[in-house]
C-alpha cells in the first residue's frame, strides 16, 4: 500500500494524492455479505438537518463486518483484501473450513492464503482475536470491545492502533489512538496488530468535487452570515465576531469548551484524559 502523486496537469491533480489500492486483491464484492444502505444525510426522521455540510455523495453497498470474531476457535483463510467505500480501512475476506465466509477488519501484513483464527490460545500474530488477558503486554492492538461480547469499538480505523500497557486485577490498562489511557476489563476481545491502509492520513482530495464524492457538503464561515444565521455574521466588510470568544451557531462556546459530559459512568476508568 502507499500514496500515488500526480503531474500537475489540472488544477485538482496538483495537490492529489490517493492511495494506490495495490494491497486490495478483491474487485467484487461479495453478495451474501452485502446490503442496502440508506443513508439519512444528517437529517432526522422528520426531515431535520441535524449535522450540518451532509448530503449527496455517491451511492454505497453496505458490507456486513464480524466486529465479534463470532466463529472461535477455527482457523480461517484469509481469501483477499477488499475494498469498503464506508470506511477508510480495508476488508479482509475469509473463509472457514466449512465454507462459510465473512468480512474482518483488515489488519496490516495480513496476506491472502494466511491463516488467521479468534480464541485464547490463538498464537500472537497480526490478524488473530483474543481476550485482553491472553495477549501479551506492549503489543499493538485494534478492534478492542468496551463490553465484554458486544463487539470490538475501539480503534478500527485506518492506520489505528492502541497499546496493551499493563494488567492489574480484572482490569487491563489501554493506551487509546487519542491519548487517553483507561481500564478495560480482561475479559474484552481485541485484535493483534494495527489497522491496515496506514498511509490514508497522507491523502489530499485536491479538488473540493472529491469532498463532495463523499457526501461532504462546504462548510460555510459564520462571520460571512447574517446576523439571523449565525452569532458571528453582520457588519460591514470583514468585520470580527464581535464577541469575547468565538461561539457555534447555537451561542455556545466553540474553540476548547469542554463538551464531556460532567460525572459520566466511565471517568472512572479513564486515568488519563486525551487532553
Amino acid at each position: 500500500m502507499g500514496i500515488r502523486l500526480y503531474a500537475a496537469q489540472t488544477p485538482g491533480l496538483r495537490h492529489c494524492a490517493t492511495p494506490d489500492f495495490k494491497e486490495i486483491t478483491l474487485q467484487k464484492r461479495s453478495r451474501p455479505l452485502s446490503g442496502k444502505l440508506t443513508r439519512q444525510y444528517g437529517r432526522n426522521n422528520r426531515g431535520v438537518i441535524t449535522s450540518r455540510h451532509r448530503g449527496g455523495g455517491h451511492k454505497r453497498v453496505y458490507r456486513y463486518v464480524d466486529n465479534k470474531r463470532v466463529i472461535r476457535g477455527i482457523p480461517a483463510t484469509v481469501i483477499g483484501v477488499a475494498y469498503d467505500p464506508n470506511r477508510g480501512a480495508r476488508l479482509a475476506l475469509v473463509q472457514y473450513p466449512n465454507g462459510e465466509q465473512s468480512y474482518i477488519l483488515h489488519a496490516y501484513g495480513v496476506v491472502p492464503g494466511q491463516t488467521i483464527s479468534a480464541g485464547p490460545s490463538a498464537p500472537v500474530e497480526p490478524g488473530n482475536s483474543m481476550p485482553l488477558k491472553a495477549i501479551p503486554l506492549g503489543l499493538e492492538i485494534h478492534n478492542i470491545e468496551i463490553q465484554p461480547g458486544r463487539g470490538g469499538q475501539l480503534a478500527r480505523a485506518a492506520g489505528a492502533y492502541a497499546r496493551l500497557v499493563a494488567k492489574e486485577g480484572d482490569y487491563a490498562t489501554l493506551r487509546l489512538p487519542s491519548g487517553e489511557t483507561r481500564l478495560i476489563r480482561q475479559e474484552c476481545w481485541a485484535t493483534i496488530g494495527r489497522v491496515g491502509n496506514i498511509d490514508r492520513s497522507n491523502q489530499r482530495a485536491g479538488k473540493a468535487g472529491r469532498t463532495r464524492w463523499l457526501g461532504r457538503r462546504p462548510h460555510v464561515r459564520g462571520s460571512v452570515m447574517n446576523p439571523c444565521d449565525h452569532p458571528h455574521g453582520g457588519g460591514e466588510g470583514r468585520a470580527p465576531v464581535g464577541r469575547s470568544h468565538p461561539v457555534t451557531p447555537w451561542g455556545r462556546i466553540a474553540l476548547g469548551q469542554r463538551t464531556r459530559r460532567p460525572n459520566k459512568y466511565s471517568d472512572k476508568l479513564v486515568l488519563r484524559g486525551r487532553r
